[in-house]
């Protein structure tokens, strides 16, 4: 019997309502009939964020791996594609996987070695743009959302956006934004980018280092990968450091990647706005620092 952890079934009523609701109560069946037909067996107890239930198992070859279970979307969709491009190549391997609920067997990284635990914060950082600079090496295959779709939708939204915001300062930021984007858009990249490549979204594993977990993958430009990095553990003092390093490592050309990472602030202030929610401070201040390199 799989307990669904009450962190996660509080995440997906608040995301996903009914949706999140029937989900959560389909995971018990929907894991133990995964169990059966892919002959694993549990092997420590259940983990989650806010999207995905994941469970420590053993194949029948004694193989230790997880299985996730999530609800597919235009984000997630995407990851059996992603991971299969990379074949373990600075990401966790796939295993097998089911389309049609999203399900996901991978191999087993260790949970408890997140890159978040790294005391050297700069050294955090320069693992984030290895990573990058492998990962995004790969062409995006097929059937990933296109960074070009979504600066379109972007540029459509902000005039509506603008319009909501109350303060000056918020307003011309978001427009900043849209400008740097606009001078992009025509360009928008074909790597194959992780978009959500953090600290946590980062483990240690026997056969390398670290590898990256996670992704939510699409087709662009590198430059739309950095923001993540320069927004978790966030430090004012370190932004233009941790933005010149990736740059460095990754070999793009600064305006470029300044550019789409003003991109990333104006999809996250966007999504802030249309939910009635202030712009998100940390943000804000990393757009009007990168406005100003």
């Amino acid at each position: 019997m799989i307990d669904v952890p009450e962190g996660l079934a509080a995440a997906q009523v608040k995301y996903n309502g009914a949706a999140g609701r029937a989900f959560v109560d389909g995971l018990p069946d929907l894991a133990a009939g995964f169990l059966e037909q892919w002959g694993l067996r549990l092997d420590g107890p259940a983990m989650h964020g806010v999207a995905a239930l994941v469970l420590p198992v053993v194949r029948r070859d004694g193989t230790e791996a997880v299985l996730k279970l999530q609800i597919p979307d235009a984000e997630t969709e995407g990851e059996p594609l992603a991971l299969e491009a990379w074949a373990g190549d600075g990401a966790v391997r796939l295993l097998d996987h089911d389309a049609a609920t999203g399900t996901m067997l991978l191999e087993r990284l260790d949970a408890g070695r997140m890159l978040v635990h790294v005391e050297d914060s700069r050294e955090a950082v320069l693992v984030i743009a290895r990573l990058l600079a492998r990962l995004t090496a790969t062409p995006a295959p097929p059937g990933v959302r296109r960074l070009g779709d979504m600066a379109r939708g972007m540029l459509e939204r902000t005039p509506g956006t603008l319009a909501r915001l109350p303060d000056p300062a918020d307003r011309r930021l978001v427009a900043d934004c849209a400008a740097a984007v606009r001078e992009v858009a025509d360009e928008p990249g074909d790597r194959l980018l992780h978009w959500d490549l953090h600290y946590e979204n980062v483990l240690a594993a026997d056969r390398a280092p670290w590898l990256a977990i996670d992704p939510k993958p699409l087709a662009g430009d590198p430059g739309f990968d950095l923001l993540p990095a320069l927004h978790n553990r966030y430090d004012p003092a370190e932004t233009r450091w941790r933005f010149d390093a990736m740059t460095d490592v990754l070999g793009l050309d600064r305006e470029r990647a300044r550019a789409w990472s003003l991109g990333r602030v104006l999809q996250n202030s966007l999504w802030n706005a249309e939910d009635g929610n202030p712009l998100a401070t940390e943000q804000t201040e990393i757009g009007r620092l990168l406005r100003g390199l």
